[in-house]
């Protein structure tokens, strides 16, 4: 079968994956390395994702705000920990002004030299912290709950698109409390509204959980995580959540005066999800054809292609998709408001088409000047393009019957491309690997897409993880995280020996 993108995923995934990307039009090269430009139909995703995200950020307490780009140096150099863990990849302004060199060129000027290096934001921990401290004087100040919607920087070595870039957006949230067991309420609450956007709104099946050890966040006492499993077997860090402990409040000196007039440290968490998500979306959902968007997160859920001719015929059968358009406008769909576009936009119908089917559109319709004056329209689920003959799955239908079923197809399709996804992810998880043979064979390089591994381990810390860390750096694995709702474990861990304490999954990653 002839499809709409010129390499298959089976053929080579990380080639598709480019060009899902570039043909469905979201985001193209900078021309600086590792930056992309987000276009329109990428940059509207991350709108819907923005919006859905934020609502339920709001809907917790937690009150949005935005801190500085630059952060002076002496903020992270109060967090040895943290800031070591950032150190590589840190972008640092050290000049304010350029002038013309000898031979005509821009340079720095050597006058301009800042008495305090800036760095370009990679987190905004530090910069939170300080001002937490000037907040916050009394309980009656806590918990104090901010989140914050910005770009970050993170000087990569190697990017890919939405995946691993030099600059990204994301949100962070930022909190703190007057004792640990609150700490890890909100902590734990972020996690779970992670885990309900990822699988409600982008029909992305993950595993909520702890992450060991070696994966925390620089300076944290504990950092969670969802964990979506790509459609090449590999697993994405969709989203974290972390227990800050009292050690970034304490090199902050964010303190607050008890009830009985004591001062304490703060206990403070940070939360984030990022423009990663699309990256996500685009591997468990796209196909050989280009993007499959869910419709909870799709800028278009229905596009309206009008068969234009060019000729008197046009004006009536405009009118009758004009008409179509506000009737579907009018009805709600997961919870919204169907948002449907009139693509008037001159030429063929069929390129029309297929430049929406790689972009994903949930329903598209195409109506001719037949379909308008029959009370016809003919539509086609993104989800299910082709009939079984492999011919492009358009079902003509009465218009007003199609009206009528317009909200249940939308939801219809998110409940079934999330049922595909689980499915598919749920069949790639092996449980029956023993011992460090049976996990390298597992893993062996003829098996091209070999998913996950579930294993009960003991729990390592110190040197003992660290060999663990190494054994499985040798076969290019990582250890994801522990899920919170997994089963009880018995048996012994494949890495140490000792008795098994809990479930963990071991996979490539991106």
């Amino acid at each position: 079968m002839k499809h709409a993108l010129s390499v298959t995923r089976s053929e080579n995934f990380a080639a598709w994956y480019q060009e899902v990307i570039s043909e469905a039009e979201m985001a193209e090269e900078s021309g600086v390395r590792g930056c992309m430009v987000i276009r329109p139909w990428g940059y509207g995703i991350w709108e819907r994702i923005q919006k859905l995200m934020d609502a339920r950020i709001k809907a917790a307490g937690v009150d949005n705000c935005y801190f500085p780009l630059f952060i002076p140096l002496s903020y992270f150099a109060k967090e040895a920990e943290h800031v070591d863990g950032f150190a590589k990849e840190m972008a640092v302004v050290t000049h304010h002004r350029l002038i013309q060199d000898s031979k005509g060129g821009l340079v720095p000027d050597p006058e301009a030299k800042l008495e305090e290096p800036l760095i370009v934001r990679p987190t905004s921990e530090t910069v939170i912290g300080q001002a937490m401290a000037r907040w916050i004087q009394s309980w009656r100040d806590l918990p104090l709950l901010t989140n914050q919607w910005a770009n970050v920087v993170r000087w990569e070595m190697r990017t890919r698109m939405f995946l691993r870039t030099s600059e990204f957006l994301w949100q962070e949230g930022h909190t703190a409390h007057a004792d640990r067991d609150d700490a890890m309420a909100e902590t734990l609450r972020a996690l779970e509204m992670y885990r309900a956007h990822a699988e409600d709104e982008l029909a992305m099946p993950v595993f909520a959980g702890e992450k060991p050890e070696n994966e925390r966040f620089p300076g944290a006492v504990a950092t969670y995580s969802i964990e979506a499993m790509m459609q090449d077997g590999k697993a994405l860090q969709a989203g974290t959540s972390h227990y800050l402990g009292t050690g970034f409040a304490e090199a902050a000196g964010i303190r607050y005066q008890d009830r009985e007039g004591q001062q304490a440290l703060c206990h403070t968490t940070s939360w984030g999800v990022s423009t990663r998500l699309i990256g996500g979306v685009i591997m468990t959902h796209g196909d050989d054809d280009g993007l499959r968007v869910p419709p909870a997160i799709a800028p278009h859920q229905v596009v309206i292609l009008p068969m234009l001719r060019d000729d008197d015929g046009d004006e009536a059968l405009l009118a009758y998709c004009e008409d179509l358009r506000r009737a579907l406008a009018a009805q709600t769909a997961l919870g919204e408001p169907i948002r449907v576009l009139l693509d008037k936009r001159a030429g063929k119908a069929t390129q029309k088409r297929w430049g929406w089917v790689k972009k994903g559109v949930p329903l598209i319709l195409e109506i001719g000047g037949r379909d308008a004056a029959n009370g016809q329209v003919s539509a086609l689920r993104r989800d299910r393009l082709y009939r079984e003959d492999g011919k492009v799955n358009f079902a003509g239908q009465d218009r007003d019957a199609f009206l009528a079923a317009a909200a249940a197809e939308l939801e219809d399709i998110q409940r079934s491309l999330y049922a595909e996804a689980k499915a598919r992810r749920d069949a790639s998880i092996h449980r029956g690997v023993t011992d460090m043979a049976g996990l390298e064979a597992y893993f062996a390089e003829d098996q091209k897409y070999p998913g996950w591994v579930e294993l009960g381990w003991s729990r390592p810390t110190g040197a003992e993880l660290e060999t663990v860390v190494a054994r499985l750096k040798a076969l290019k694995l990582t250890m994801r995280n522990t899920p919170l709702d997994a089963a009880p474990v018995s048996g012994t861990c494949l890495f140490t020996g000792k008795p098994a304490v809990e479930t963990i999954y071991v996979a490539r990653a991106y």
